[in-house]
């Protein structure tokens, strides 16, 4: 049984990326190093809001043909039915294996809309997309590249553990995704952020506002900072 709920999930939402890596900091502070991405990558809809969902996970290949005789409709079924699984929000997670991830694009109009409609809010791939005017609207993507073909891309296995931008994730770990990038939230993490979000923008406020004033000097800037420190 997990520890938060859908509209749990939903209120993490209306932060972006970068404050709800704030607001871990001070939950989980051991994970402060480690658990969002850290390479740079290409963002489908970058005005969008952030996604959150349970991380179903796969990796691809695409620079060598999958067996041959096998058609990629069937073979796919059961990784579908894999994405489809389970109440909560879902983001996809895969992980582009070949020497030179992006060569072929898994993402485009197809996918976009297939996984829309079973329920995935979006995906985080170091793998490329394409079909960028005729991709899902409100489908979030985070890819490492754009590129015009799909090559020979085919799934290699789904809902083990994968690496994407240098961010670690496993099957059902809550996944926030904006333009900034991705970070993994710790289940035990997902009700203790709006208070951490709350504190923290209490303190900023105190030196946003010295910051701001036209008035402002270093004597400024230091007194602010003292208050700010006496925020719990």
């Amino acid at each position: 049984m997990a520890d938060f709920t859908n509209a749990d999930l939903t209120t993490l939402a209306q932060w972006d990326t970068p404050t709800i890596c704030n607001a871990l900091e001070i939950v989980v502070p051991e994970r402060r190093g480690h658990g969002f991405t850290t390479t740079p990558f290409s963002c489908l809809y970058p005005d969008m809001a952030p996604i959150v969902g349970l991380a179903r996970t796969a990796r691809i290949r695409a620079a060598t043909p999958v067996d041959a005789g096998r058609g990629p409709g069937p073979d796919r079924v059961p990784y579908y039915s894999y994405v489809a699984d389970g109440a909560m929000p879902r983001i996809v997670v895969i992980e582009d294996l070949d020497p030179t991830p992006g060569i072929g694009a898994f993402w485009g109009e197809v996918h976009t809309a297939v996984h829309k409609g079973l329920g995935a809010l979006g995906c985080v791939t170091n793998g490329s997309y394409r079909d960028v005017a005729d991709s899902a609207p409100g489908f979030q993507l985070l890819g490492g590249m754009v590129n015009p073909s799909h090559a020979f891309v085919h799934a290699v296995d789904f809902g083990g553990p994968v690496t994407v931008h240098g961010m670690q994730v496993v099957h059902d770990d809550v996944v926030h995704a904006d333009r900034h990038g991705a970070v993994v939230v710790p289940a035990k993490a997902v009700t203790r952020i709006p208070e951490a979000v709350d504190l923290i923008a209490r303190r900023e406020a105190v030196i946003l506002d010295a910051a701001r004033r036209p008035d402002f000097s270093l004597d400024a800037l230091k007194a602010a900072l003292a208050t700010a420190s006496d925020i719990h």
